[in-house]
């Protein structure tokens, strides 16, 4: 087998590899004499069919399987010898297109080299850590939203009105006779709700406390229980009480809506959220602040091919912002700007550059954090988490789009280890001004 360089120009790389006919034919006599003595033929004992026979019924294909063998294994080692890692998949093409039985294969490799990647000096870097200390008014302004959505009633004289709590017993019936599921007592129903079936609600507006009303309704045609899709029903309704919304109190009683023991425990939970939202926010402040250190601090060449693929993308992202009623690909061809590609350097060159020292520094994503990133994203498919996660199970893609930043952020914290970093107290509105710039880069 010979490898001949035909192509080195920065990061470009060319290549002819031979394989020799001779090479071929013994990997695939190589190969029948292996498969031999399993083989089983109409007028032949298994593992007695001659070679000649065997060559021309399987010869072909197994000449096939040789082929791509003997070209995956010249690359092998080529990479192998050379040090050197393709940015993208590398391209193969056959040089003598006319190729029979009996002659070399001749086969152009060409790919664009991942750089070397210089050092640098993290200890230079210097990092200036934004800190929020949650007030004690961001606590009482978190507490006041939550009473906003904690819904509770009182008891109100006169009419039910939409929006208003109805606390009723009701039975159902079908041609006179109640049903399974048609009853209850002292069930609450907000009027408005949409929670029964409908024109049902609708008919208890106007209702007082003590009053006996009979609903007329029939049940939709696609109803979930089949004996009862379509039907008309009546529900005879004892009404209870009335009750009107009312702002929730800040108290205990408001803090065990939301899982809380007491009151001050839910402060402390408020405050603990509070704190990790700010951390987060600063996070990103402080992962602009490195990666615009080390933009400026590495300068090496970047694979055309690499560059380009990213330009593409960021020009596709940033038009569908611009254009959000599109959902699908079916537009106008996209052309990067200048801005885009600008941008496409940053992020490629920064991208090899947290790619090779994670990998000189041996940083690896446990199962144990890949499980939690997914679990993290499944909550966002209620009630569909199994599927979510069977689909990653077998979707390499969508499992590297998840390792991706947990690597960069491990790789992230390294350098900020062997960075200088000080902290500095800001007020929410100090940080929140610094998070509203990155979004306006």
């Amino acid at each position: 087998m010979q490898v001949t360089e035909t192509l080195n120009e920065g990061l470009k790389r060319g290549y002819t590899i031979t394989v020799p006919a001779s090479d071929l034919e013994a990997k695939v006599s190589q190969k029948l004499v292996e498969a031999q003595p399993d083989i089983e033929m109409k007028g032949f004992r298994k593992g007695k069919v001659p070679m000649a026979l065997l060559k021309k019924q399987f010869g072909q294909r197994l000449m096939g399987e040789s082929m791509q063998e003997a070209i995956d294994g010249a690359m092998g080692e080529h990479f192998e010898k050379s040090g050197e890692r393709p940015a993208m998949q590398p391209k193969v093409e056959m040089a003598n297109e006319d190729w029979k039985d009996g002659d070399d294969v001749v086969v152009s490799l060409s790919y664009e080299a991942l750089p070397d990647v210089p050092e640098v000096d993290f200890s230079d870097v210097k990092i200036e850590k934004l800190t929020v200390e949650p007030a004690e008014a961001d606590v009482q302004e978190a507490l006041e939203g939550l009473a906003k959505n904690a819904q509770t009633f009182e008891t109100k004289k006169g009419k039910a009105a939409k929006g208003d709590q109805v606390v009723f017993d009701f039975l159902g019936k079908v041609d006179g006779e109640p049903f399974e599921g048609g009853a209850a007592e002292d069930y609450p129903l907000v009027l408005g709700s949409n929670s029964f079936i409908p024109g049902f609600e609708d008919q208890l507006i106007g209702v007082k406390a003590g009053e006996e009303k009979a609903v007329e309704v029939s049940f939709p045609e696609d109803y979930q229980a089949e004996h009862l899709a379509g039907k008309a029903a009546v529900f005879d309704c004892t009404v209870k009480q009335v009750k009107k919304p009312a702002d929730a109190k800040i108290d205990d009683e408001m803090a065990k809506q939301f899982g809380a023991e007491s009151l001050e425990a839910l402060k402390g939970q408020i405050k603990e959220r509070l704190g990790a939202e700010y951390a987060g926010a600063a996070r990103q402040v402080v992962k602009r602040q490195l990666l615009d250190q080390l933009d400026g601090l590495v300068t090496f060449d970047l694979p055309p091919s690499l560059v380009e693929a990213e330009a593409n993308q960021v020009a596709h992202q940033l038009w569908h912002e611009e254009n959000p009623d599109v959902q699908g690909h079916d537009h106008p061809e996209i052309t990067p700007t200048e801005e885009h590609k600008s941008l496409a350097a940053r992020r490629v060159r920064l991208g090899l550059l947290l790619a090779e020292l994670g990998q000189k520094e041996k940083v690896e994503v446990t199962d144990a954090e890949m499980t939690q990133a997914i679990m993290t994203q499944a909550r966002q498919y209620p009630g569909q988490e199994r599927e979510f996660f069977e689909f990653i199970q077998k979707n390499q893609q969508a499992q590297q789009q998840l390792r991706a930043p947990l690597f960069e952020d491990k790789v992230i914290d390294l350098i900020l280890d062997r960075a200088k970093v000080t902290d500095k107290a800001v007020t929410k509105e100090e940080l929140q001004a610094e998070v509203e710039k990155l979004e306006e880069l």
